[in-house]
This record gives C-alpha cells, sequence and structure tokens, in this order.
C-alpha cells in the first residue's frame, strides 16, 4: 500500500517536474505592451483593495467567513484551470467561475480570490503571466464578477426562477470576461489597423469554443448554486438577493406539535 502511494506521489511530482509546451491561457506573459499592463493594474488595484477592505469587515463579523471564501477561492482557481485549446486563436479557453463565486461571497470578495488564483496559476502552472496580471483581474476578477452578481441581481428582482437567474449568471460572466479580453488585446496590438476589426477579430476566434463554454458555465453554476441555498441559505443571505425560508421553520414547529 505504502509503495503505490510512493509511486502516485512520484507521477505527480513528474507531472509538474517535467517540461512542456504551455498554451497559453488568461493574456500571456509579454503580451501587452508596458504602458497597457501598466494601465490595467491601475484600474485594478481600486476593486482589490475594495475587496480585501470587505473581506477583513465581514472576518470580524464572522470568524468563518475566511473558509467560505477560501473554499470558493479553491473553485474558481480548479475551474480556471481547465483548458480547451482554441485552433483558430493558437490558445486556449476556459470557463472562470467568477459568477458563481460572485452570488455566493459577492462580487469584491471575488476580486480578490481571482487575483490570488491568477497569481498562483501565473507563478505555478505558466497560466497568464505576472506583466499582464492587472489585465487579467480586470476581465475575469472584476467584469466576471460584476457582471454576473448584476445579471443574477436584477433576473431575480424580475421574478426569474432561481436556477434561470444563476444560468443567467454563469453565461454573461463568462462571455463578459471573454468580450473584456479581446477588448484589452485589441487596444494595445491594433497599431495603425482598425481597432473595432482587431476586437471583432480576436473575439470571433474565441467563439466556437467560448459560446459552448459560456452555456456549460451557465449550467454548472445554476447547479451549484441550488445545491447550496437549501442546505446553506446563509451564505447567500448576505448579498441580500435571497432570504430565509421561514415556511420551513413554521413545518417544524406544527410537526412537533
Amino acid at each position: 500500500m505504502k509503495q503505490k502511494q510512493l509511486v502516485y506521489i512520484y507521477l505527480l511530482f513528474m507531472a509538474f517536474a517535467l517540461p512542456s509546451t504551455a498554451q497559453a491561457m488568461h493574456i500571456s506573459e509579454g503580451v501587452l505592451p508596458p504602458q497597457w499592463a501598466a494601465l490595467w493594474f491601475i484600474v485594478a488595484f481600486p476593486f482589490v483593495a475594495w475587496g480585501l477592505r470587505d473581506l477583513r469587515i465581514k472576518s470580524q463579523r464572522d470568524p468563518a467567513f475566511k473558509l467560505m471564501v477560501g473554499l470558493v477561492g479553491s473553485a474558481v482557481f480548479v475551474i480556471s484551470c481547465m483548458p480547451i485549446p482554441v485552433p483558430t486563436a493558437g490558445t486556449c479557453s476556459h470557463p472562470c467561475g467568477t459568477g458563481m463565486a460572485a452570488i455566493l461571497i459577492g462580487p469584491t470578495l471575488t476580486v480578490v480570490v481571482s487575483s490570488i488564483a491568477l497569481l498562483l496559476q501565473a507563478l505555478f502552472l505558466s497560466h497568464g503571466g505576472l506583466t499582464t496580471l492587472g489585465g487579467n483581474i480586470l476581465s475575469m476578477g472584476i467584469v466576471g464578477a460584476f457582471t454576473g452578481w448584476a445579471v443574477f441581481r436584477i433576473t431575480r428582482k424580475l421574478g426569474l426562477p432561481v436556477w434561470s437567474a444563476a444560468f443567467l449568471c454563469g453565461v454573461v460572466s463568462d462571455w463578459a470576461t471573454y468580450a473584456t479580453t479581446s477588448f484589452e488585446l485589441a487596444s494595445a496590438l491594433h497599431g495603425t489597423s482598425s481597432f473595432l476589426k482587431m476586437f471583432a477579430a480576436i473575439g470571433a476566434s474565441f467563439m466556437p469554443t467560448q459560446i459552448p463554454l459560456g452555456i456549460f458555465e451557465g449550467v454548472i453554476t445554476a447547479g451549484i448554486y441550488q445545491f447550496i441555498m437549501p442546505r446553506r441559505p446563509e451564505v447567500v443571505e448576505c448579498l441580500g438577493v435571497e432570504k430565509p425560508q421561514p415556511v420551513i421553520e413554521s413545518n417544524k414547529a406544527e410537526a412537533v406539535v
């Protein structure tokens, strides 16, 4: 038994230790010119600071809240490490998980966990880059989180069922992330050519994989939310989107009587 465990550990080590050709996820190192990379860092910084402030405040109210944030952050890290090759773009698409995270812990804290996930991926997995970290935080962590969160809140207030609202949250969050990535790349790389043509070309190159991936992420988001909400309603109650169900308590009281 111990020998088998040693073999598994060895294989896992070799999987990470052996060199391999990494297909880029997020915006790769060195793609953005220095001025554009610096601009996206400046844009992203206030949102990261906002998220850290919210994390401190909510953790003071409920120390166990950090555990939930850590759990959601782990899910974002794993979900955004699922590469799908895009032959038309010479890179990879991937789901993001930020729509799901925004529902569970809020958009500002999603920015924080996305930033950590992106940093770890850049440092240890060659996914994305350090110079492009600001741009990747903006597209996946900020735009992905806030658009998904806004869609969920608006659709719930309009009366859509929870499953539909969560599904749209995942879809819009995913597509908005890649629209923002296309915008960042086109802004930095269009040169003397038309920005709109460059933006359309980059966006079109991701469509064959990103359209079904967005739908897939919508299904995953809806499934996870519907699984968690009946069991841990307090997880999303803090967002003011869903309220506790008093009917369950009244049923329990009737049963006792």
